[in-house]
């Protein structure tokens, strides 16, 4: 069984890694997509539309996460984590990294970030 430190190491590489794959191509337009309202993060990992948003978002997120899911994917092989359980961890990552005000998707329930 893999320790909650190894399990957080490899987390946070994940992390590093999908950063940087949005980086590149994305970084600017996903910050703008978060700000204006148009793309929310849900606690799954992935992005989503947050409620009365237009779907102006919709290429950036889909590409997005398209590139979240094969590298949680492939974290998850590695560790013998389920895919859910990787997402999570990297929700809560993300989560924390998060200006207020950007929306967030807790356990079904859309709401602005507080701090």
């Amino acid at each position: 069984m893999r320790t909650l430190q190894k399990i957080f190491l490899n987390a946070v590489v994940v992390l590093i890694m999908v950063v940087g794959i949005g980086s590149h191509a994305f970084a600017l337009d996903l910050d703008a997509a978060r700000t204006s309202g148009l793309a929310g993060e849900v606690d799954n990992g992935l992005l989503a539309t947050p409620p009365g948003a237009s779907s102006g978002a919709k290429e950036l997120i889909n590409s997005i996460n398209n590139a979240r899911r094969a590298e949680y994917a492939r974290i998850a092989a590695q560790n013998n984590l389920s895919l859910d359980a990787v997402g999570s961890l990297m929700a809560q990552k993300i989560f924390t990294k998060l200006p207020a005000g950007t929306w967030i998707q807790v356990q079904g329930t859309w709401k602005k970030k507080v701090e």
